[in-house]
């Protein structure tokens, strides 16, 4: 199949009938060899990743498909680490949503005069750019609507939705006794133009801890399925 794209963490190709296929790797984002759902370079390298990440994104985005949630989920096959999905509209080059639970990573050295780490946050929704070079750099409601990446009833429609789905996540995690701390989301737009879940709901995107201690992406995957 045609190489269309070549990303950090997985390699998309061309296939049929207006869909990708998603070849996800053993590369996980992080910096100096410490995984970092938040980074926006490669940090390390951990064997079993992409079968890891298939398993648990397939898992999500069936529980997603029962609630009704727009995804761009067709079908997954596990043992190559792959993912047959829709066709999806990106938002300019592409935006990245945070749902935060807990002040860590990238809000806490942001807020960190005015919280202290681990503080407890409601459900906080933020939007970043994808844009390597400028460090993916926040970016309000108003701002989004300026700059006609997104109007501002999808803004709304994208928080709502990113609420949803990430206590679904949420909600799946406690029952295994894991806490999730925050967790990052893409989105796109169908061939109607409609707002859907793309990319992937792994341990690599995710925090997640146990009794106050992090818990490594792969890990996630055991308490989920054991």
């Amino acid at each position: 199949m045609k190489l269309i794209y070549k990303g950090k963490t997985k390699d998309v190709y061309e296939a049929e009938n207006n869909c990708v296929l998603l070849k996800f790797k053993d590369d996980v984002t992080g910096e100096d060899g410490v995984f970092d759902p938040g980074a926006n370079t490669v940090g390390l390298t951990i064997a079993g990743a992409g079968q890891s990440g298939i398993r648990m994104t397939t898992y999500f985005f069936e529980k997603l498909e029962e609630k009704g949630i727009p995804t761009h989920f067709v079908e997954s096959t596990i043992e190559e680490a792959t993912m047959l999905v829709k066709s999806a509209e990106m938002f300019g080059n592409g935006l990245e949503v945070i749902c935060r639970y807990r002040a860590v990573g990238s809000f806490l050295k942001r807020y960190g005069a005015y919280c202290e780490e681990g503080q407890q946050l409601n459900a906080f929704v933020e939007v970043t750019l994808k844009d390597d070079d400028r460090n993916d750099p926040p970016i309000n409601k108003d701002g989004l609507a300026q700059l006609n990446l997104l109007t501002e009833d999808e803004y709304d429609t994208l928080t709502t939705l990113t609420k949803q789905i990430s206590n679904v996540v949420k909600e799946e995690l406690a029952e295994k006794g894991l806490e999730l701390y925050d967790i990052k989301l893409e989105f796109g737009r169908d061939h109607n133009g409609e707002l859907m879940l793309i990319d992937e709901i792994s341990g690599g995107n995710m925090r997640a801890y146990q009794n106050g201690a992090p818990v490594a992406p792969l890990e996630m995957e055991k308490f989920l399925f054991q």
